[in-house]
């Protein structure tokens, strides 16, 4: 296969670890160009560990590659994303929360040849859900317990005055659709967004979200019900320097930018 050109939207512990990834080398695959908050400081990260990319804004991405990683915070989505698919490109879209509240993105990708691409991230079990929705799926419920501090500052937290300071408890702190907790935790729930986009929809998949002080990871537990299969599904991450993202979201990246250009692509 020819030569994929790739280019990072965002450099926070993901976007690091994809440069530092792809600056190392992975077959048919080459950084191009990086954009982020601070074009300066990110320059500065790039010449520090000898990383050859553009700097340039995320408006001018799609200029310099032929995929873009968004790897940003969810509320410049359709920055990132609306030039990329114009130019009839793909981006590989992590903050799928914000992509249920954005589905002109999905009809702009459909106008122009683009592609949208949402990886596992910190879930597991999509293949299976996928191959399920090619049938009927009756029910996808999913819970998930995060420490504490994962969870402050999230706008429904905030808008309904819940505390999760000094828990000494697990505590319920949402129940309802996964549009409903994309609204309310668009930096939390990536997970059961792409649950939702992969199985039957933002409105009949369920989420319970719980702040609890007494783990130390990220865990998702998914129950499916359909005419093909009964399944259930329990995964701990573990927390990147960002207490919000596991470790496996960067790698669940890398695997699925190797699937783009490897001789054998094992999954759905």
């Amino acid at each position: 296969m020819s030569e994929q050109k790739v280019a990072i939207a965002g450099l926070g512990a993901i976007g690091k670890a994809l440069a530092i990834a792809l600056h190392a080398g992975m077959p048919g695959l080459r950084l191009t160009a990086v954009s982020a908050h601070d074009l300066q400081r990110a320059t500065r990260w790039l010449d520090e560990r000898g990383i050859a990319a553009h700097v340039v804004p995320v408006a001018d991405l799609a200029q310099h590659a032929d995929l873009i990683v968004e790897c940003a915070p969810g509320a410049i989505l359709s920055d990132i994303c609306t030039p990329v698919l114009r130019a009839g490109k793909r981006v590989m879209v992590l903050s799928a929360a914000a992509l249920l509240t954005r589905p002109e993105l999905i009809d702009l990708a459909r106008a122009h040849g683009g592609q949208i691409i949402v990886p596992s991230g910190a879930l597991l079990g999509l293949d299976a859900v996928t191959a399920a929705a090619e049938g009927q799926i009756q029910s996808v419920r999913m819970i998930t317990r995060k420490p504490p501090n994962g969870l402050a500052g999230a706008p429904h937290l905030v808008r309904n005055n819940i505390s999760v300071a000094d828990l000494t408890a697990p505590k319920l702190v949402f129940a309802g659709t996964a549009r409903e907790a994309a609204l309310g935790f668009p930096a939390n729930v990536n997970v059961v967004a792409a649950l939702a986009l992969a199985g039957i929809g933002p409105e009949r998949t369920t989420i319970e979200i719980w702040a609890d002080p007494t783990v130390t990871r990220n865990c998702h537990a998914i129950d499916v019900a359909s005419d093909a299969a009964t399944f259930t599904m329990s995964i701990e991450n573990v927390p990147s320097e960002n207490p919000k993202t596991g470790r496996i979201t960067a790698q669940s990246v890398l695997a699925a930018l190797r699937k783009l250009t490897a001789p054998l692509r094992i999954g759905t």
